[in-house]
């Protein structure tokens, strides 16, 4: 017994050096987010050449997105296959498997871990993001969007279990390998991709060849994230500007540059300390009050009434009552409590042992509160800009206005409908 301790004591020490060892060679990581450093310089050319690929990506706009896509959104499923068929294979895999489907059902009761598990689903699915909007809004004007609200997040959670399967066969293997127990190996955030998985690869077997295939996948899903981020950035300039349409391809050259001269901070030695942070706090309650607001706009404001029928007259066939009261009672209420439990729950940055100084979490707040400023800022400078007494100045500003197909012969359909009150009403 005292041996086998003693050997799982010499693994951890392996294991902390292993990640020492990634810090120093790889990120070359300082003291601190006080102590930003130099640039590290091979990360610099690898930062230069991914935003050279994405804008070559992007360049075409949507036409040229819609191709790359084909690639960039499947291959990343064939790695996952063939990581998952090695995995499997490997010594220690099944009780890594086993940790990663067995619940602690100690847990349930913990807000927390909800209120956790609801912001995963922000960042891997994207609402709130712009995105997939702007995206759909390519789509054909009678094209299955419900169909769609139903298949991408089953896809997305789908996927997202698919991959625990590969990430704890292979922390299965790291476990059985150091001696260490799987719930140690699998820690959270950048430290899990970045260095306890490579670890594990590292002991594998021919570990090049998976290295390549594993980190290979995470820059394709990478990029494809930045492809859709960055077009939702620019369909919003060019709708705002639209004299800047024949202008498109400096725009994107010029907000990859903008983003990539933001991103210069992050390949210094201290930037994993600013990623942390920026995680940590920009992304995460920010977008969950953007979602309120939308699900409220529509629900409420615009009303479900028009929504399920702009909706019923694109697709052709009914919508559900149980859509309407999702929409505007259910979803509020949920994204609601998840906003007020992440706020209560959050708890000061740290990075590995490192806990940060108060300005560095002053800092993270305030990149949180900046973007959610937005919304309230933008309501008072309307309703500062109107004329009237305040109730008429509100009332005015939350009348919807009147929205329909944006081609000529769609909308022609459209208003043909509305006045032959031939719209499919889902009441009945």
């Amino acid at each position: 017994m005292l041996q086998t301790n003693q050997t799982s004591l010499v693994a951890g020490d392996s294991h902390r050096s292993h990640g020492v060892s990634t810090h120093n060679e790889i990120l070359q990581i300082s003291d601190g987010i006080d102590h930003l450093g130099g640039i590290v310089w091979p990360l610099f050319v690898c930062n230069v050449v991914a935003w050279i690929i994405i804008f070559c990506c992007i360049a075409k706009g949507v036409e040229s997105v819609g191709k790359v896509v084909y690639f960039t959104a499947t291959f990343p499923f064939i790695i996952l296959a063939v990581l998952l068929v090695r995995g499997v294979t490997l010594p220690g895999a099944f009780d890594g498997i086993r940790f990663y489907i067995m619940p602690q059902w100690s847990q349930l009761s913990n807000l927390k871990v909800w209120a956790d598990a609801a912001i995963q689903i922000f960042f891997s699915l994207g609402p709130g993001w712009g995105g997939i909007v702007n995206m759909a809004s390519y789509n054909r004007f009678k094209n299955n969007t419900k169909l769609d609200s139903i298949l991408i997040p089953l896809i997305n959670c789908g996927t997202s279990i698919f991959a625990g399967f590969v990430v704890f066969s292979v922390l299965g293997y790291f476990s059985y390998q150091t001696g260490l127990p799987v719930a140690t190996a699998a820690t959270g955030g950048p430290g899990l991709a970045f260095i306890t998985y490579p670890e594990a690869i590292s002991m594998l077997p021919f570990s090049p060849l998976w290295a390549c295939l594993f980190f290979s996948m995470l820059f394709l899903l990478g990029i494809d994230s930045m492809f859709v981020q960055i077009e939702a950035i620019i369909s919003s300039v060019l709708d705002v500007f639209p004299t800047l349409r024949s202008r498109k391809l400096s725009i994107t050259a010029a907000t990859c540059f903008l983003m990539f001269l933001l991103s210069i901070s992050c390949v210094t030695r201290g930037g994993m300390y600013l990623i942390q942070l920026f995680d940590w706090y920009s992304a995460s309650i920010s977008v969950i009050l953007v979602c309120i607001v939308e699900v409220v706009a529509v629900g409420w404001i615009y009303g479900c009434d028009n929504f399920i029928r702009d909706i019923q007259f694109m697709i052709d066939r009914k919508v559900e009552r149980c859509w309407r009261v999702l929409w505007k009672y259910v979803t509020p209420i949920v994204l609601s409590f998840i906003f007020f439990t992440t706020i209560v729950y959050n708890t000061e940055v740290t990075y590995n042992t490192l806990t940060y100084p108060r300005w560095a979490i002053a800092v993270g707040w305030a990149s949180c509160g900046a973007s959610m400023i937005c919304i309230p800022a933008y309501i008072f400078y309307r309703l500062a800009a109107s004329k009237g007494s305040f109730m008429t100045r509100l009332r005015n500003e939350l009348t919807p206005e009147d929205w329909g197909p944006a081609d000529a012969h769609d909308r022609e359909l459209w208003n043909a409908a509305k006045t032959n009150d031939t719209v499919v009403d889902y009441l009945y």
